[in-house]
């Protein structure tokens, strides 16, 4: 498209002969563009065509006090004047509308039309004042988007908005609406009063369009029709000259009915990082033109109008279509099919191609597709390529007429619903049901998240209903220079008001050599939070500290001591599992390591609890979806400590979907079964139920597996039942997955984790007490143990001794991180001496 064919239908009018004054009116220095000129898309004519000489016409004391006659003579809907106030008494007290000047119309043979031009509705100062915008004229600016990929990080907040609003730069824009658009408009007449201001540019139109204001957003679908340029990694822009746009998005692969088919229904989409398709929002005159580029290269560019009338306009490289069919503003309420009640859960919306339409006050995009670490975490998660809002039972916003894509779930005991809707012309509300396939609660199981970052407390308490979590752990921690959730912190736990969620917010110490850990229920602070430099510390921090210390000052509270994300970081985990200071370990991902580690602790003779945590960060992780789930007995009440308590205790199940139901004997996880002295057989009963599809469901002895059931296509249920001969102290315990166990399917989360679940074992003693001793693993204790004491004493940050008071007010801080090493060496021989090595 030629500049000609940009500007058809708009005229600007050449001022030059009428100009008297330069850029000096506005103050020295202060410059503005001369010549041929766009603003807001819309040409304009701002002194000479060449750009030089004198540029504004200035009315008031400085300028004309008389009338000025600018030539139009010729025919027009619209004229669009470019015109700002240089003196303004508003903040003296003067009220908005006072009269400043007189704009003429003069017809050849009509009457002339008079519009007065009012402080703050015509006109205004530029910029005005935050809050004095004029109320009839617009910037000179348009709307615009910040940078996607880049920018200040003190603007990193701000960002988050994703829009620059319109501000003038140099002058605003008024339009008159021409009531008689067939007569020649032969001249405008300015008549000046007291107040001096300028014009600076006056463009005509013949078009029906408003030129200042915007049609509503429309979406758009851009293809590209090179399929080797489509698959190139997503890097499209889109601009309208006489609108704005929103940032384009590429749409998820596959029809609408693959995604409702999908296995992982409720539980996202694999992420399109492709260029082709995608989507776009635009508000824009019919006439603007639409640029489509693919990084800084303008691939194509199209009249919006076409797109408008036709619905779909083809380029040689570009097909964009338009997909609005109307829409209403719908209430929308989620119920529990058993109870009727409003249900707390996730919800997100799309059109058949893709198209999200989120609730309001949730974005389609969370963090425009971007990472959410510490950004934007709260009330919205994104799993791939949907981003999902959390909502009470009830929410409301725009949902296309036609079908809707519905996709809600809640935790992993309700069946998630996936499917199409009819949103009929005039339809303001719509009421979906979940049906709940499991009730865990019935049988004392609640489940927790161990290992929360980042959400507010009564954000976490949002996404726990959401979820059906009933118990979260939020951790307050450092990261550098960074603390994270001091304020939330209270030394109490705060329920719900009917009592079943419960948020903790508790801490996370950490330290990046040594290792990691949670510390649950504190009802004060153990300091420092984190300790010896990054990435955990600050910057050029000491070591002052040692985990075993973090643990035992929990324990003196009454608190639960985690061992985060086993088995790394991995050097003091074996000096707090032999000094008894470990009260659970927690699984966050699905790696076979992990898996090697608990059971290498368990064949030692350390009873240790499973859990599982979700080490939340981003908004790209739901809370729970590696939950932990806790039997309390029907004589306790849900409490926090009482959770807390039978966790200790082993009577847990981690989960990331699949529900496991493990006895021995009829023991439960956590029990230990007394066998005689010769042994015997036992019984082994595993279930597990799913709302994914599990593989899987093994019985796992001493870390290998001794007895299995498979489904290779899949299935919601398995059951496994095992007579095992036992000769020996033992552990036994289940779990479940995908393909064999290790090759798990994976859940579209930021850490891609496998589903599957496992159980805390059963222990199997053998005439007397329950022990077990493996020296492979005592002497990769000790391995470890040595290497701590080694990093203390050689490479760890240290004051020079006498300089500094530490926290714990002894003396020797050398001394103070050695000796839990050092404990925990004493009692591995301890044990060693007792097994007889």
């Amino acid at each position: 498209m030629n500049e000609t064919d940009l500007n058809e239908g708009y005229w600007p009018i050449d001022l030059s002969s009428w100009c008297n004054q330069g850029p000096e009116a506005f103050a020295p220095g202060a410059g503005f563009p001369l010549g041929m000129q766009s603003f807001r898309g819309l040409p304009f004519q701002i002194g000479p065509s060449q750009g030089k000489g004198l540029s504004l016409l200035d009315f008031g004391p400085q300028g004309y006090r008389e009338p000025v006659g600018i030539p139009i003579q010729r025919t027009a809907r619209w004229v669009i004047i470019a015109h700002r106030l240089l003196e303004s008494r508003i903040r003296e007290g003067e009220t908005a509308g006072r009269v400043i000047a007189h704009y003429v119309f003069q017809y050849e043979s009509l009457p002339s039309e008079i519009i007065p031009i009012r402080e703050r509705l015509e006109i205004s100062e530029v910029p005005p004042d935050w809050g004095q915008w004029p109320l009839l004229a617009v910037p000179d600016q348009n709307d615009g988007l910040k940078p996607r990929y880049a920018g200040p990080w003190g603007a990193a907040g701000e960002r988050q908005t994703e829009v620059v609003p319109a501000a003038p730069r140099w002058f605003v824009l008024w339009a008159w609406r021409n009531p008689h658009p067939e007569q020649i408009l032969d001249w405008l007449r300015v008549e000046p009063r007291d107040r001096r201001f300028v014009i600076a540019a006056v463009t005509v139109s013949s078009l029906e369009e408003s030129p200042l204001r915007r049609e509503p957003r429309r979406p758009v679908i851009l293809r590209l029709k090179d399929p080797e340029e489509a698959a190139e990694p997503f890097d499209l822009s889109v601009e309208a000259d006489r609108g704005s746009v929103t940032y384009p998005y590429p749409l998820p692969t596959g029809s609408a009915e693959e995604f409702k088919q999908d296995s992982m229904a409720g539980w996202g989409q694999t992420y399109n990082t492709r260029t082709s398709p995608a989507y776009v929002e635009i508000a824009a005159l019919p006439s603007a033109t639409i640029r489509v580029a693919r990084g800084e290269a303008v691939m194509e560019a199209v009249r919006w109008n076409d797109v408008l009338q036709k619905k779909q306009v083809e380029t040689d490289r570009v097909r964009l279509e338009l997909v609005e069919r109307g829409k209403n503003w719908v209430h929308v309420t989620v119920l529990d099919d058993e109870t009727g009640r409003p249900l707390p859960c996730r919800v997100h919306f799309r059109s058949p191609e893709g198209i999200p339409y989120a609730p309001h006050g949730h974005p389609g995009h969370l963090m425009s597709d971007q990472s959410t670490w510490h950004i934007d975490n709260g009330g919205d998660i994104r799993l791939g390529h949907v981003t999902y809002a959390y909502i009470d039972g009830a929410c409301q916003g725009w949902l296309p007429r036609g079908e809707v894509i519905v996709d809600v779930a809640r935790g992993f005991e309700y069946l998630p619903l996936r499917a199409s809707v009819m949103i009929q012309p005039g339809q303001r509300e719509m009421t979906l049901r979940l049906k709940r396939v499991l009730n865990m609660k019935r049988e004392r199981w609640f489940s927790g998240d161990t290992h929360v970052h980042f959400l507010s407390t009564l954000g976490a308490q949002l996404e726990a209903q959401g979820e059906d979590v009933s118990v979260v752990n939020l951790l307050q921690s450092q990261w550098g220079h960074l603390f994270t959730n001091t304020e939330e912190f209270t030394g109490r736990p705060l329920y719900s008001a009917d009592g079943g969620t419960v948020v903790y917010t508790s801490q996370e110490n950490r330290q990046h050599i040594l290792g990691h850990l949670s510390l649950l229920g504190l009802k004060h602070p153990v300091m420092p939070w984190c300790t010896g430099g990054p990435d955990e510390a600050e910057q050029g921090g000491t070591l002052e500290t040692a985990l075993s210390h973090w643990a035992d000052a929990c324990h003196q509270q009454g608190g639960t001591v985690i061992v985060p994300h086993i088995p790394n970081p991995n050097c003091e985990l074996p000096a707090l599992i032999a000094g008894g200071r470990a009260d659970a370990l927690e699984m966050t991902t699905h790696e076979m390591y992990a898996h090697i580690e608990y059971y290498r602790y368990l064949n030692a003779g350390y009873r240790l609890p499973l859990v599982g945590g979700t080490d939340r960060m981003t908004a790209e992780v739901p809370v729970g979806l590696y939950r932990t789930y806790v039997y309390i007995p029907p004589d306790e009440e849900f409490t926090y400590e009482n959770w807390c308590r039978n966790l200790r205790l082993g009577r847990t199940f981690l989960s990331g979907g699949p529900i496991l139901r493990f006895t021995v004997n009829g023991r439960m996880v956590g029990d230990t079964l007394a066998l005689p002295g010769n042994g015997g057989t036992v019984e082994a009963v595993a279930e597990v139920d799913s709302i994914f599809p599990v593989h899987s469901l093994e019985i796992v002895q001493e870390g290998r597996v001794a007895a299995s059931t498979e489904e290779s296509r899949g299935a919601r249920r398995l059951q496994l039942k095992a007579q095992l001969k036992v000769e020996h102290h033992t552990w036994l315990a289940a779990r479940a997955g995908g393909p064999g166990f290790a090759r798990a399917l994976s859940h579209h989360d930021a850490w891609r984790r496998g589903i599957m679940a496992h159980t805390s074992p059963v222990y199997v003693s053998v005439g007397g007490e329950w022990w077990m001793h493996d020296e492979e693993t005592a002497q990769y204790m000790m391995t470890l143990i040595h290497g701590g004491l080694e990093y203390i004493r050689n490479l760890s940050g240290q004051y020079p001794r006498g300089s500094v008071t530490h926290h714990h007010g002894e003396d020797d801080h050398l001394d103070y991180l050695e000796r839990p090493f050092r404990e925990a060496l004493e009692r591995i021989q301890a044990r060693r001496r007792r097994y007889g090595i």
